[in-house]
């Protein structure tokens, strides 16, 4: 098995059903084949949505039947006809003319995990094959420095523009970069936005599929920047099941439905304590809060991450867990960002 056979299948695909013979080939963006799993990602002009919909459980069940193939994960992908988009016309977005879809990842409030959620996250839609960035939009507290294990200052080309440090293929940028480590921003709201604004506005993205925003806890100045002055694809709400961290979860839902920022959906972070000595489990933080949550809320539930020790080192050492494709963590968030990637383009 190799990925030249799956791509053969894709260029000669059968519907079993009919007998008629595709080339899907032209509509696949990205195929990643590891560890026996094949992930792949079919983007699909408008005027044809339908018809690949019907096909991709057949080509699934295809895929799956090739020797040696253990899971298939397959994601449908579509444009927006422009007469589809809900423009604002009262908005005058900065433009970022490389970057396909931008996401922001949010929390109501500190300590819920949401930056080591971010850059794991990352990391998995790059393993799927897409083309990632990751801007640390928290400029009193950056963590982006620590979580990569890089804090060099970025270049800066002749047009005084920044280059973004690139780590692992995913493009990163962080006012982390540019202080010292251990320098206290002691700003007012008009610096945070100019600094934002910079790093959005100033620096050189390449051509992405996603930029991830890793936004600060709260819903203030730098929410409000970014909300205003770009044009979101959507948020990503993260949260522990504990009753106060939903509070503040629902905070931030509100603002942004207040700015015109659909939800994408939450994830569930430190559901579950398996001791590492006995394995009991526990609900430290409670369990499902989150989840229940979403339900009310009518808010995709993206998927759920234990508080695990692993995820702690690996964050503390500048090595982010999803590196290690064989965690079960991993798995969790590889779920989780197939999940996202069907909220985002549906």
């Amino acid at each position: 098995m190799s990925k030249a056979d799956i791509e053969d299948l894709f260029t000669h695909f059968i519907n079993p059903e009919t007998g008629e013979s595709y080339n899907l080939l032209p509509f696949l963006q990205s195929l990643v084949v590891d560890n026996n799993k094949v992930t792949y990602i079919l983007e699909s002009p408008s005027n044809q949505i339908k018809k690949l919909a019907e096909l991709k459980p057949f080509l699934d069940q295809a895929i799956h039947k090739i020797t040696g193939i253990e899971s298939v994960s397959g994601i449908l992908t579509h444009h927006r006809l422009p007469n589809q988009k809900q423009a604002n016309p009262a908005k005058h977005f900065i433009e970022l003319k490389t970057i396909r879809k931008i996401i922001a990842v949010s929390s109501g409030k500190g300590g819920v995990g949401k930056s080591t959620t971010a850059i794991n996250l990352a990391v998995s839609l790059q393993q799927m094959g897409l083309k990632i960035g990751l801007l640390d939009a928290d400029i009193y507290g950056p963590s982006l420095p620590l979580l990569i294990g890089q804090n060099q200052k970025p270049d800066v080309d002749d047009n005084k523009k920044m280059l973004p440090i690139l780590w692992n293929g995913i493009a990163c940028m962080s006012i982390g970069f540019m202080v010292p480590e251990n320098a206290a921003m002691v700003w007012r709201g008009p610096m945070v936005q100019g600094a934002i604004h910079q790093m959005l506005r100033d620096v050189i993205w390449p051509q992405l599929d996603i930029l991830i925003i890793d936004m600060p806890p709260g819903t203030g100045d730098a929410h409000l920047t970014i909300a205003q002055n770009i044009e979101l694809s959507g948020a990503v709400i993260v949260s522990t099941p504990q009753d106060i961290a939903l509070l503040d979860a629902r905070r931030s839902i509100e603002m942004y439905k207040k700015v015109d920022v659909q939800i994408l959906g939450i994830i569930e972070n430190m559901r579950t304590f398996v001791c590492p000595e006995c394995g009991h489990e526990s609900h430290i933080f409670g369990s499902g809060g989150a989840e229940e949550e979403s339900k009310k809320l009518h808010i995709p539930f993206l998927g759920h991450i234990p508080l695990n020790l692993d995820l702690r080192v690996t964050s503390d050492t500048g090595k982010p867990l999803t590196l290690d494709q064989t965690h079960p963590v991993s798995h969790m968030f590889e779920k989780i960002s197939a999940n996202l990637l069907t909220a985002l383009f549906h």
